[in-house]
C-alpha cells in the first residue's frame, strides 16, 4: 500500500531505499539523535531503518519520510509506532537539523495526526517526550497534546502528552 500524504511545503511518504544517507545522518547527528536513544553508527541506523520499513509490513503503518517538495529531500521522519508492549499508538517526529525552525515538525506531524484519527481510528494520539527536549512539547502542544501522565520507557523518564479525537486542533 502506497501512501503519500501532503501539505503545501511536505510530502510524507514510505521511505525509500535512497532516504537512507539521509537516516543514518539523522541518527549519526547527536543533537538529532539526543531525545531518538542516541547516536547509531551505520550499521544501527540500517537495522532502525529497516525496523520501520518491517513495522508498516507487520502493522499497515509507520513512520513516513518527510520530503520537502522544495528540493525533493527528504529532511525528517513522522509517523505513527506501536512500541512493544505499550497499548497507545505514538505519533513521533524527528527533523534533520537543517530543517529546525521552520515549522515542518509542527506541519507534518498535524497532517499525520488527521491521517491517524481517520485511517487508523483511534481516539488518542500519544506522543512521548523526554521532559528536556522543549522543541517537541511545542509541537505536541500546537497539536492540541496535553501532558497526561509520566512514563519510564527502557529505563528513561519520558512524559506522555496526547490529544482525542474530539480536542485536536486539526490541519
Amino acid at each position: 500500500m502506497d501512501i503519500r500524504l501532503e501539505t503545501d511545503r511536505l510530502i510524507l511518504r514510505r521511505y525509500r531505499e535512497d532516504d537512507f544517507d539521509v537516516y543514518a545522518a539523522m541518527q549519526a547527528d547527536p543533537e538529532v539523535a539526543r531525545f531518538l536513544g542516541g547516536v547509531r553508527d551505520l550499521a544501527g541506523a540500517r537495522e532502525h531503518f529497516d525496523k520501520a520499513q518491517a513495522h508498516w509490513r507487520s502493522k499497515g503503518y509507520g513512520k513516513f519520510a518527510v520530503e520537502e517538495k522544495a528540493s525533493g529531500l527528504m529532511v525528517g521522519r513522522v509517523g505513527p509506532t506501536l512500541h512493544g508492549d505499550e497499548p497507545e499508538i505514538e505519533l513521533g517526529w524527528a527533523m534533520a537539523r537543517a530543517a529546525w525552525g521552520r515549522g515542518y515538525a509542527t506541519e507534518a506531524a498535524c497532517t499525520c495526526a488527521d491521517w491517524m484519527f481517520r485511517t487508523l481510528a483511534l481516539d488518542e494520539i500519544v506522543s512521548f517526550i523526554d521532559p528536556a527536549n522543549t522543541a517537541s512539547i511545542r509541537v505536541a502542544e500546537k497539536l492540541g497534546q496535553t501532558h497526561a501522565r509520566d512514563m519510564l520507557y527502557d529505563g528513561e523518564p519520558l512524559r506522555v502528552y496526547a490529544v482525542s479525537r474530539s480536542d485536536f486542533i486539526g490541519v
